[in-house]
């Protein structure tokens, strides 16, 4: 009998309804509920503005495509982080995991919780602004709960992520019929002479695909879980050619409904589009609108979690990261270290509550990222093309990801070059100066000994292995 302790391991309870589910859930959050507005008003015109959503869908299905092959070539959980380690080294796996799990998820997480907490409370202070202290306590509440429930069971997640993907995609149903109904009776005045007063300025396109691929974003989230996915070889593509292609084509009907309902001026000066719609189309029910805001927002806040947690799970698993963060409760087999951690530095961000402009100019940092990952693809075709895979792009595909990633990173700083991005690259850069003596040279190497000692006690929880 073999009694070699055998380190614990996540479960694989992530059917391919909970894959669809989760990418969905986290594509639908607060994006379409108020992006369009900020994507009309940069780019000009209604046209143009359909154009945009539905060139940020096809982008987002090419890259899908290609994180696909990479999924089903590395079979492994974190995403983009074990992508790069595996294909451009320690370094620049180290230098993402450190820029996105302290700044940029964090800053997510807490726009989406903000989104959430703004929207909930919206029906109790119809003819004012809420106070700003009851929605951070509602936002930080949020955060709190979807904590406790991504630590106690997987199931439970995935059963609430579901639960609140299908709400959501009521709602933008219910405004896409509505949308239907009212071009039916004629309302089509916005959608003629579409494209006058299109902006064609290089840096304002840039600037509106950002913003629209905010609502997009999300699209890669199965990667980051690809180990608790049943059959990742069949599902993880089958999910995502069902999930993209969907969201796509709901937000270009959803777009259209509110061109339907609204002027493009009513649709620029509104805080929240889809809650103007709701109350010129539905009147005294428009708080329905501002309720499925908030459940979107919620159930996307949900689901970053699910995603957000395991890659801080795999970096610390590859000791990226302090090794608390790489283990698991003993019975739930849940990250909770990981998930615990990724709540705390959500929470320090929301404090100050500024990190709006940390996103802005941290944004063109995940196509940065994104570049790197799709490069990593591009060198394992033409380097290693005999590796199995259950799935293969073709090469054109990748190499017109990367194209646009370089765009999308170059043509904001071209066009209107700020200081603000020099700061952003050189925080990028000071995860070197942390990798290089701490990570790569080993300094003081049981700094952490004693803490994690004690934390494993009291968490309960245990060094996990892969899911093999």
């Amino acid at each position: 009998m073999d009694n070699t302790p055998r380190k614990l391991q996540l479960k694989s309870e992530v059917g391919l309804l909970g894959g669809v589910s989760l990418i969905a859930g986290v594509m639908i959050g607060s994006g379409i509920f108020m992006s369009p507005q900020t994507v009309l008003q940069n780019i000009g015109s209604p046209g143009a503005s359909l154009v945009v959503w539905a060139g940020c869908g096809i982008l987002s299905m090419l890259a899908t495509l290609s994180f696909a092959e990479l999924g089903t070539v590395i079979r492994e959980s974190g995403g983009e982080y074990i992508y790069i380690l595996r294909t451009s080294g320690n370094l620049m796996a180290f230098i993402f995991a450190f820029t996105s799990l302290l700044v940029v998820g964090p800053s997510s997480m807490c726009g989406l919780a903000l989104s959430f907490a703004q929207n909930a409370v919206a029906p109790f202070y119809y003819n004012c602004v809420p106070p700003t202290l009851l929605v951070k306590a509602v936002a930080a509440c949020s955060l709190f709960i979807l904590t406790i429930v991504n630590c106690l069971n997987v199931r439970s997640s995935m059963a609430i992520t579901i639960v609140l993907t299908a709400a959501k995609f009521l709602a933008l149903l219910v405004i896409s019929i509505g949308g239907v109904v009212l071009l039916i009776q004629g309302n089509t005045g916005n959608l003629q002479n579409a494209f006058e007063g299109t902006n064609y300025n290089i840096g304002v396109i840039g600037l509106s695909v950002y913003q629209c691929l905010w609502a997009y974003d999300g699209w890669c989230t199965l990667n980051s879980v690809t180990e608790e996915l049943k059959r990742p070889e069949v599902n993880l593509l089958r999910a995502l050619i069902i999930a993209i292609p969907m969201v796509t084509l709901l937000y270009l009907l959803v777009n259209i409904s509110y061109l339907a309902a609204m002027t493009p001026r009513e649709m620029m000066v509104s805080s929240a589009v889809a809650v103007t719609w709701g109350n010129k189309v539905l009147g005294s029910w428009g708080w329905v609108m501002s309720t499925a805001a908030a459940l979107s927002s919620l159930g996307s806040l949900n689901g970053s979690f699910f995603s957000g947690g395991r890659v801080c799970f795999v970096a610390a698993r590859e000791g990226h990261m302090p090794n608390i963060l790489a283990m698991a409760h003993v019975r739930r087999l849940t990250p909770s270290p990981a998930l615990i951690f990724t709540t705390i530095i959500s929470l320090i961000v929301l404090i100050p509550g500024d990190f709006q402009g940390i996103v802005n100019f941290f944004s063109f940092t995940a196509w940065f990222f994104y570049g790197v990952t799709i490069s990593g693809l591009l060198y394992i075709k033409i380097k290693f093309p005999e590796l199995p895979r259950a799935y293969t792009v073709p090469i054109f595909i990748p190499i017109l990801v990367l194209l646009a990633a370089v765009f999308l990173v170059l043509a904001p700083i071209i066009d209107n070059p700020q200081l603000e991005y020099l700061y952003v690259t050189l925080f990028i850069l000071s995860g070197a100066l942390i990798y290089i003596p701490f990570i790569h040279f080993k300094l003081c190497p049981g700094l952490l000994d004693k803490l994690t000692v004690v934390l494993q006690l009291f968490l309960e929880v245990a060094p996990a292995d892969k899911n093999v």
